[in-house]
């Protein structure tokens, strides 16, 4: 059994709450909040304690799930953690990646426990197909294109713009460059001609609109390289039409083989979801265990998906999955 403790209870805290109950392995001790713990309550009935309780829980836990805070927090948070806790966290801003890798490589080391980082969809799940199609048909191109779906990373980064209430982003892949990779054509797409973004934005009252939008659309590393649409609109509008958390993707590798190139190879991995949040909840569980497993092992410091064996991820043993899967 991993025992397993949440690091804050939001959307993705509640996932993991929920996802471990479909897990006969893996065992929630409990919930660690940087708010007052009193004014959480869990679907479960989850011990809920304060952030500052944790040390005094650290035999209780295998793996510290951490679903506090944003991608901008877990720089900081993920690092002050990995030193005294098996971590893992789903850190998805892909431009800063490794300079995180690095900074909880350090923390890991140093007080010999084992951190992965970035886990989810993507990266996490995405990350692994682009690896394995590329290694599959090494001569070819890949594309990656999510949505139609809310992008939980940049509704937060718009929600942290001054004189913003709420917000969602809505990332839409462009069929038309879709259709062109599903040819086989590879062809070479820019990052506008990939995605559009809609965003959806609730401001407080009197706010300058115009910052608010200019601001969203300059945003490094989420929305300069994007055509972006900004609908300001009501927080009654908000509740009505866009309190769901839908999202999904397609990783997509076209490639060559034959000895003239002759023929065309397409790998396609797509998801649809209903909840982002619920979805990286399951893969954050099974990641658990993986991190567990290693532990046990005797392995140290910084990892990410492609340092996971496959049969790691599963509850079945070797023989069953040998037997039902392979």
């Amino acid at each position: 059994m991993t025992k397993i403790a949440i690091c804050g209870y939001g959307n993705l805290g509640r996932g993991v709450e929920s996802a471990a109950m479909l897990s006969p392995d893996i065992e929630v001790t409990g919930v660690f909040t940087r708010r007052d713990p009193t004014g959480v309550r869990t679907a479960t009935g989850l011990p809920v304690y304060s952030l500052s309780e944790l040390d005094a829980h650290a035999g209780e836990i295998d793996v510290l799930v951490i679903c506090a805070g944003s991608a901008t927090d877990l720089p900081e948070m993920t690092p002050k953690l990995a030193d005294r806790f098996n971590v893992i966290d789903s850190f998805d801003t892909h431009a800063h990646i490794p300079e995180h890798f690095a900074s909880v490589d350090k923390a890991a080391k140093s007080g010999g426990k084992l951190a992965l980082i970035s886990a989810g969809w993507d990266p996490g799940l995405f990350s692994l197909n682009r690896l394995y199609a590329s290694a599959i048909l090494p001569e070819g191109e890949t594309y990656t294109f999510w949505g139609k779906g809310v992008s939980q990373g940049h509704s937060d980064a718009i929600r942290r713009i001054d004189g913003v209430l709420d917000a969602r982003q809505y990332t839409i892949p462009i069929d038309k460059a879709l259709d062109a990779v599903r040819s086989g054509s590879q062809p070479e797409l820019s990052t506008r001609e990939k995605h559009q973004r809609e965003c959806f934005v609730v401001a407080e009252e009197g706010a300058d609109l115009a910052r608010i939008e200019r601001e969203i659309k300059t945003m490094p590393n989420y929305f300069d390289e994007y055509d972006t649409t900004v609908h300001f609109i009501s927080a009654e509008e908000m509740a009505r039409d866009h309190s769901g958390l839908p999202h999904g993707g397609f990783v997509i590798r076209s490639g060559r083989t034959g000895l003239s190139r002759e023929h065309n190879e397409t790998i396609e991995y797509s998801l649809k979801l209903d909840s982002n949040p619920e979805f990286t909840a399951c893969v954050l569980v099974a990641c658990a265990r993986a991190v567990d497993r290693m532990v046990r092992r005797g392995r140290t410091g910084c990892v990410t998906v492609f340092d996971i064996a496959p049969a790691d991820l599963s509850p079945l043993d070797g023989e069953t999955i040998r037997k039902t899967l392979l």
